[in-house]
């Protein structure tokens, strides 16, 4: 009688497949890991050679030439002020652009062999030029052979195995550096690398992504909400690496002029976007990490759709509380508000010097006291507000604190609600107006 281990071995057919398919996967990881060498030593040479730092543009040139991972790791620098210096933010903002389209029979391919099946069984139609193209997939609008207008979403070829090799190739390097670097604190930098990690893999996973439209359609229904919609997925039309989705017909909301075609109340638009994303940092397992222009709009109907849920984040109660706090104790110059917000949001093992911790932000802000702290919240990347973020967060790390990627997830979002504010209802106070429920109790 076999055992449990014993039907778990594999047959001799499936072994050698396995292994055959291991050995494609470490030639592939070899090959790929010996292209990130020759990509970059000879401009780490001539870096050394010159005895220099390399400029923010020649590192975007470089990330940009080794593909897909590295333009995402690009676009997490592009959208964290409060992490990475400001030239280099300001410089990777071109790797947030459309990136070159993959062929449409590659196209097809993917989704033919990831579906198992032809696709004139499942679509009627698929337009071959692309809606969008970004660093891990490409999204094409198509019909159903039901008739349903969809978009789908691919991921380009060989995205994952490409991700799996350079990040483990980075997380080794990152904790070599932490070996030889003693200001580093232990896992600073493969922390986050690990972090980035996870994050991509998640957006790799179209499953998870389907799981989390339907996860999210059904807080809305929970909490009765008809003003905010999100794209049906088509899960029969869907599967790890292809993503089937209900077509939404709108504009964005930084397209003031149109907005006026389908609502007289843009203001109430906002605000119920707002309300909804506020409820699900309580409510719902994940929130919405994405919610640039693209992502977020107004539908033909007058309800406001949220798109694209591959980018999530989450957070704890007490998280969310000393955010808040952070953004409150920025306005007000409250020092010691915003010294207890930074040690209760950053991840840290040392115990914390309130006290001067509370000094070194007071001389901080007396360094720029030009700043208006009633426009804070209205600064984009590249401004004031960013620079500040910057400075307080190598403060904390003088202090052992990092901000853990949440902090930079909901940052991003805030900046991209304050431009919506004030494109759409400038008189607003985002954090005292009365119709809007930050969630705090």
């Amino acid at each position: 009688m076999a055992t449990t281990k014993d039907s778990e071995l594999l047959s001799p057919a499936d072994a050698i497949n396995e292994g055959i398919r291991l050995a494609r996967f470490g030639l592939r990881s070899a090959l790929r890991i010996g292209k990130t060498f020759g990509v970059f030593y000879p401009k780490a040479a001539t870096w050394l050679f010159q005895w220099r730092k390399p400029r923010a543009s020649e590192v975007r040139e470089t990330f940009e030439q080794l593909g897909a991972t590295y333009i995402k790791l690009g676009q997490l620098i592009a959208s964290s002020p409060s992490v990475f210096p400001r030239e280099y933010v300001e410089e990777f903002q071109s790797c947030l652009d459309q990136t070159p389209p993959i062929p449409f029979d590659q196209v097809i391919a993917v989704m033919e062999q990831d579906l198992e099946r032809p696709i004139d069984e499942l679509f009627e139609s698929i337009d071959p030029q692309p809606l969008a193209s970004a660093s891990i997939a490409q999204v094409h609008a198509a019909t159903l052979l039901s008739g349903e207008d969809v978009v789908v979403k691919v991921q380009k070829p060989g995205v994952e195995n490409l991700l799996s090799t350079d990040m483990n190739f980075l997380f080794v390097v990152s904790r070599l550096v932490e070996l030889v670097s003693p200001g580093l604190s232990k896992e600073s930098v493969s922390g986050m690398v690990a972090e980035l990690y996870q994050s991509m893999s998640d957006e790799c996973d179209f499953i998870k992504e389907a799981a989390n439209l339907d996860q999210f359609a059904a807080f809305l229904r929970k909490n009765g909400n008809e003003q905010v919609v999100v794209p049906k997925p088509y899960h029969h039309a869907s599967s790890m690496r292809v993503l089937t989705m209900e077509r939404f017909y709108g504009v964005p909301l930084t397209n003031y002029e149109n907005l006026q075609q389908y609502t007289d109340d843009p203001a109430g638009v906002l605000i119920a976007g707002l309300n909804t994303w506020f409820s699900s940092l309580m409510e719902c397992d994940f929130f919405h990490a994405d919610l640039h222009s693209g992502n977020i709009m107004l539908l033909e109907d007058g309800r406001l759709g949220f798109i694209d849920f591959g980018l999530v984040g989450h957070i704890k109660p007490e998280t969310w509380q000393a955010m808040f706090a952070l953004f409150d104790g920025l306005s007000n110059e409250n020092y010691s508000q915003i010294a207890d917000a930074m040690i209760t949001v950053g991840m840290t093992s040392e115990d914390v010097d309130h006290g001067a911790l509370t000094a070194d932000i007071e001389k901080l802000f007396r360094r720029t006291e030009e700043l208006d702290p009633m426009q804070m919240l209205e600064a984009d990347i590249g401004s004031d507000i960013n620079q500040l973020l910057v400075e307080l967060a190598d403060l904390g790390k003088a202090y052992g604190i990092r901000f853990p990627r949440s902090f930079t997830l909901l940052l991003k979002q805030f900046l991209y609600f304050d431009r919506y504010v004030q494109l759409l209802v400038p008189d607003m106070d985002l954090f005292n107006d009365a119709r809007i429920d930050l969630m705090l109790e």
